[in-house]
């Protein structure tokens, strides 16, 4: 599944690289892509831990 996200992230900002190159610029279809890729982001740094992690649960006892 991570996998499949980085794809279709990668897949996005192509998409938004290509139309900011191309002659007539479609900003609905940037933008879209520029929404997929953050919906993107944050699904995959949800589930990094956070640097303080450990001194939270120490802090807790």
């Amino acid at each position: 599944m991570k996998i499949f996200k980085i794809l279709i992230m990668i897949l996005a900002i192509s998409v938004a690289l290509y139309e900011q190159v191309s002659d007539d610029k479609n900003v609905y279809i940037t933008v879209v892509a520029i929404v997929v890729f953050m919906y993107g982001m944050m699904q995959l740094s949800a589930k990094t831990p956070s640097k303080n992690q450990e001194k939270e649960e120490q802090d807790a006892e």
